[in-house]
């Protein structure tokens, strides 16, 4: 692995951790999970070694899609008040939180090229880790709401579908992993979510004025 590739792979860690960790932490604090103990932005608590870190920056070495999860929050659907309704709410709390996050790292990357000296060496540095973070969330926010079980788009779809179809579609849950997989490892998914994906980043850098 040459310099290039470990500076690329460190400007998308810290976009990374925080993206995965505080997209399952959203999905704890909509479904006030508190009697768990993992519902904080402490990235300590949600991070998987191998799915937060190595997994993300392994597909993100390889092009494509990034692709990883944390330790899952435990949702209880049976404290909630309507566990249909809000379960869409929990699920959908994961992807906005994402879409979030790219708001606040624009905010930064337009705050940072105002201030910053291009010709310095820690500035720049930064810029590339906001854009990167711009990047990944947008990412993370279109693979998450793909409908496909388990990812939050199914779960999304599921509580929108008659209680009937619900079920049927519930139980393609066990093939959703192996249908993701397939599809991170080819260009599939990429013909699928590219133009979107393309299409919201233009949105994003046409909305804060990047060049």
């Amino acid at each position: 692995m040459d310099s290039n590739m470990i500076i690329n792979a460190l400007v998308f860690v810290l976009p990374i951790i925080f993206a995965i960790t505080l997209h399952e932490a959203a999905h704890g604090y909509v479904a006030t999970a508190y009697m768990f103990g993992r519902v904080t932005l402490n990235p300590v608590k949600h991070i998987d070694p191998i799915g937060t870190i190595l997994v993300p920056l392994a597909t993100k070495l390889i092009g494509g899609f990034f692709f990883g999860w944390a330790k899952p929050v435990p949702v209880n659907f049976d404290n909630l008040r309507s566990p249909r309704w809000h379960g869409i709410l929990v699920a959908f709390a994961g992807p906005f939180s994402n879409i979030v996050q790219v708001f606040i790292w624009a905010i930064v990357a337009r705050v940072l090229l105002s201030t910053v000296e291009p010709s310095g060496l820690v500035g720049p540095f930064w810029i590339s880790i906001a854009e990167a973070g711009i990047e990944v969330n947008i990412m993370f926010a279109l693979l998450n709401l793909l409908p496909i079980l388990p990812l939050d788009g199914g779960r999304i779809v599921a509580g929108l579908l008659p209680p009937k179809l619900s079920y049927a579609y519930s139980r393609t849950e066990r093939y959703g992993l192996v249908i993701l997989l397939l599809l991170v490892v080819t260009p599939v998914l990429s013909w699928v979510l590219g133009p979107l994906y393309v299409a919201a980043m233009r949105g994003t850098y046409s909305l804060f004025g990047f060049a």
